[in-house]
């Protein structure tokens, strides 16, 4: 089920029917406020709502307040073993904190970080990792590994509950993929709080995104969870770019343009990878959403891909530019990419109109540009 209630990280709303919210990380040294504030830039550019970072030790709590300053958008604290650093990145005005009261000290120590939260108005995200279950938990993580994430997480609920601290999200998040979705769906019919979905350690671009979409798709499209992080072996920009795609794929929010295209077969006469390729770096340049399609042949042109906005379809020698469903013009194989974005600048100049047609497309809540 949906959460019910919602916390404010920053001044983005999580959970309680708002948007699904795409978060990532930073995998700079926290303490080099330059190289962190760059990459920070960079996750922004591509469309992050939050961000986290990792927090060791003194001086990277001693950069936060710069870097607290200087974001674009809402930093999170990462927090292990230490509540003096939660603490301090609190006093810092970080958007949220994340800690594990499992490992963060004791009961007191917990008491301590929360007395904080409530002073500064900090939110906490808690919760379970299948690769760090509490000591009396670990023994039942090969018999019933589902349970045992979920009592670890209901046991930092109630632990917060008890303190008269609300202001949270919960994770379990798990390196398999079924023991993820089955922990998530268990904990929402258990807990009205928002849910952060992920599958931890997920791996490598493809691995990793795979992995990702089944995970977290899975459970957006049954209702479950509040906001996202696709956890990758590569640049953290990468990992926002999947998460767009997992949410555009179930038409939960668009970011930018979106590029489909057909897997090639012995009718066509392009290298349909290759073009693929070239318009999706170009398309990166774009924040405006709109479809461009990329075809190898007539037969998946404007038939197959009629709801684009945009597209191409290859030919022998010469191949067609197609718009809104209708043809526009026949040009040269080396030319169709360069003449397809001359086309798309001119529609966007002119805003964007999109024609009447049998088959509309939903109205989506649209990240960027004209909706």
């Amino acid at each position: 089920m949906a959460s019910e209630k919602q916390i404010n990280v920053g001044g983005v709303l999580i959970g309680g029917g708002a948007p699904v919210a795409v978060q990532s990380m930073t995998t700079t040294k926290t303490f080099d406020a330059d190289a962190t504030l760059a990459q920070v830039l960079r996750l922004q550019e591509a469309g992050v709502d939050i961000v986290r970072v990792a927090v060791p030790g003194l001086p990277d709590a001693d950069a936060l307040p710069r870097i607290v300053a200087e974001s674009p958008v809402p930093i999170i604290a990462d927090i292990h073993f230490n509540a003096s650093l939660a603490i301090r990145a609190m006093d810092a005005g970080v958007a949220a904190v994340r800690i594990n009261p499992g490992n963060i000290g004791g009961a007191d120590k917990v008491r301590e970080v929360v007395a904080k939260a409530q002073e500064t108005s900090t939110p906490l995200r808690i919760g379970a990792n299948s690769g760090s279950l509490p000591e009396h938990l670990k023994w039942t993580a090969t018999s019933d590994p589902i349970g045992a994430l979920v009592q670890a997480a209901m046991e930092e609920v109630e632990l917060l509950e008890e303190l008269g601290f609300h202001d949270f999200k919960i994770s379990v998040k798990s390196t398999s993929v079924p023991v993820m979705i089955g922990a998530y769906r268990k904990l929402s019919g258990l807990v009205p709080y928002p849910l952060h979905l992920g599958v931890t350690e997920a791996g490598t671009l493809v691995t990793g995104a795979v992995k990702s979409s089944i995970g977290i798709g899975t459970l957006l499209e049954e209702g479950i969870g509040d906001t996202i992080r696709v956890s990758l072996s590569v640049d953290p920009v990468e990992e926002v770019r999947v998460a767009y795609d997992i949410l555009r794929a179930l038409g939960l929010r668009h970011m930018g343009p979106e590029m489909i295209s057909c897997p090639s077969c012995g009718r066509t006469n392009v290298e349909v990878h290759v073009l693929a390729e070239i318009v999706e770096t170009r398309l990166r340049g774009y924040k405006e959403h709109f479809e461009v399609a990329v075809m190898g042949c007539a037969v998946n042109g404007p038939g197959e891909a009629g709801d684009a906005d945009f597209g191409i379809a290859g030919g022998r020698d010469a191949g067609h530019i197609y718009a809104h469903g209708e043809v526009l013009k026949r040009v040269p194989q080396d030319q169709l990419v360069d003449e397809m974005f001359a086309e798309v600048d001119r529609w966007i100049a002119a805003g964007m109109p999109r024609p009447e047609r049998g088959r509309r497309k939903l109205s989506l809540p649209v990240v960027g540009g004209p909706s």
